[in-house]
């Protein structure tokens, strides 16, 4: 029915920003993690001195004795170190971008 408060169907439109949206997500989130990390302190020459990094990497070794393989610590290290995201965690940073841009992007088109 077409009353007066009914809500109108999604556009093509609309549907396409979704879309662009996802995409941009993922992407940037792709692009933007190894300058996050790094920034962070974990550095290819490895972690930064009064860095944040140093300060997780201090609190692992109190807490546990060491950086545990697959830890935090050890998977920003590894970024850090490489410059760019693994196989594995460019699918996760990518699809979690993507899913934060089309969600957001939906959102903002329903209002």
């Amino acid at each position: 029915s077409s009353g007066l408060f009914a809500p109108a169907p999604p556009s093509a439109m609309g549907l396409e920003l979704v879309m662009i949206a996802a995409l941009a997500g993922g992407l940037g989130a792709m692009l933007s993690v190894p300058f996050g990390v790094g920034a962070m302190g974990f550095t290819s020459a490895g972690i930064a001195a009064g860095s944040t990094a140093a300060c997780m990497m201090s609190n692992a070794a109190a807490t546990t004795g060491g950086v545990a393989a697959g830890s935090t610590v050890a998977v920003l290290q590894s970024i850090g170190a490489l410059g760019v995201l693994s196989g594995a965690q460019t699918a996760v940073v990518a699809t979690a971008g993507a899913v934060s841009g089309a969600v957001g992007s939906a959102v903002a088109f329903m209002r």
